[in-house]
């Protein structure tokens, strides 16, 4: 049986405006999917003889995490949580670690929660043959039939047939500049390296320790001080921050001798850039692709995605254009490379756009910030079913919340009541309070703040459900 290992940490900025530090791309729903990238990678496992997955991320993206797994009801998921960003071969070994405790020596099957296939049987004849080479003790890496001579990949050289089912590795290679990519397409030697992995816990643990043995030091110490609330499992982040940062193609992967690869030709890509994105898109026959309230006139090879607003495109051609609440990007897709350019710009200037959407998540539901002034905010808060936020109070601000729809359950000092749709109630500056939905349709309001800080670290909780810091009150 395999042990699925999803790896979703990371904050990718090359997918902005839609990809966010703290909702990157492994969250969203890209094109017209219904399932976001994280559930797809899920959806593709149906049909292997797996046990529950395991899934890495870092802190602040725990709650989008388990939202997600349980709209496919994988809801009995482990959530890993790093406790900093330390790269792939740490999180790889703390998920050794723990399935050593929970199996006699599982095989892990390692894939990234961003990237998309295309050709599910595909893939799973190659995790198949991949399965056979693991039990035999390789550490078998798949390696990508390229599509084209990319320079975006690294690639891996094959050496000789192992079993009929892989490959010895002769080398890895850098990213390659375009004249060697086309030497590595001709020759049929060469394979892109995917990042995706299956080998026993145990031989990987082995190899790590032999290679670099401080991190599974800082492995084990960080583990035997973990603490679990609900699914998410932290690592102790006092020995995990003594613990080095370093890929597993650098610790493992290019130093052991028991490296075999798996050729893979699936429709895989890993979704780095916008023009990566439109490759792989359903395009119509000007070869455009477009979403959500567009108009085009004249327009050819190009991308346009309205989130919110009319977009109207005309006469151009090979455009990245991609519209949200709070931001617009229009980019050739031959420059789409330099969208954290972008980014950069936006940390340089101190501003929120590059880190999070006008929509924020949070584990009881989502608000969306619809206008704020010095003094004032105004947010549209749903909160799902059965779903409460924090017991709390602020310092600085007073609320004022309208029921738009569904019924709220408010607790405001000694009092608790029901707020109907049309109703309305008021919080004061520092009164302990709550809002809780108990029906079975999400409840929509409309909150107004008023106060000299509006700030959302001006929060005093008291109880909450979701494992999050409790403070009391000076």
């Amino acid at each position: 049986m395999l042990y699925p290992v999803i790896m979703a940490g990371g904050s990718g900025s090359r997918l902005w405006p839609l990809s966010r530090e703290l909702y990157p791309k492994q969250f969203l729903r890209l094109g017209k999917s219904q399932l976001t990238m994280l559930q797809v990678t899920l959806d593709r496992l149906q049909g292997l003889e797996c046990a529950v997955p395991w899934v890495i991320c870092n802190e602040q993206h725990r709650f989008i995490a388990a939202e997600q797994l349980r709209e496919v009801g994988v809801e009995e998921a482990g959530i890993l949580l790093e406790p900093q960003a330390r790269n792939t071969a740490p999180a790889i070994a703390m998920a050794a670690l723990m399935a050593l405790e929970h199996a006699h020596d599982p095989l892990l099957l390692i894939l990234p929660a961003d990237h998309v296939i295309t050709d599910i049987p595909a893939f799973h004849r190659s995790v198949a043959s991949a399965k056979i080479l693991a039990e035999g003790d390789h550490i078998v890496t798949f390696g990508i039939v390229p599509s084209c001579p990319a320079t975006g990949y690294g690639y891996i050289k094959k050496g000789a047939t192992i079993d009929c089912h892989g490959f010895a590795v002769e080398r890895f290679v850098e990213k390659p500049d375009l004249e060697t990519a086309k030497r590595y397409m001709a020759s049929s030697d060469y394979l892109w390296n995917s990042g995706m992995f299956l080998f026993k816990a145990s031989r990987y643990i082995e190899e790590l320790n032999l290679y670099r043995p401080e991190i599974v030091d800082a492995c084990r110490a960080s583990l035997s001080g973990r603490t679990q609330d609900m699914h998410f499992i932290r690592p102790d982040p006092a020995a995990f921050a003594a613990c080095a940062s370093e890929s597993v193609d650098y610790a493992v992967m290019e130093n052991s001798s028991r490296v075999a690869v798996v050729p893979m030709d699936s429709g895989w890509s890993d979704v780095g850039s916008w023009s990566a994105l439109w490759e792989i898109a359903d395009k119509d026959a000007d070869h455009n692709f477009s979403q959500g309230d567009v108009y085009q006139v004249q327009t050819n090879d190009s991308y346009i995605c309205a989130e919110h607003r009319f977009v109207g495109v005309i006469g151009v051609q090979d455009l990245i254009v991609v519209e949200t609440k709070d931001a617009v990007l229009v980019a050739h897709k031959d420059s789409v490379q330099d969208v954290k350019k972008v980014v950069e710009y936006l940390k340089s200037q101190q501003r929120h756009e590059h880190l999070n959407h006008r929509e924020i998540y949070r584990p009881w539901g989502k608000y969306d910030s619809v206008d704020c002034g010095s003094r004032y905010q105004v947010k549209r808060i749903t909160v799902n079913p059965g779903c409460k936020l924090s017991v709390q109070m602020h310092h600085h601000r007073a609320e004022h919340w309208i029921v738009v729809s569904g019924t709220a359950r408010v607790q405001n000092g000694e009092k608790f009541y029901l707020v109907t749709e049309n109703q309305s109630t008021f919080i004061p500056v520092g009164q302990v309070h709550s809002l809780e939905n108990p029906g079975v349709i999400p409840l929509e309001l409309i909150e107004v703040q008023s106060g000299t800080y509006l700030g959302e670290d001006d929060i005093v909780r008291f109880e909450d459900l979701y494992g999050r810091a409790v403070e009391k009150s000076e």
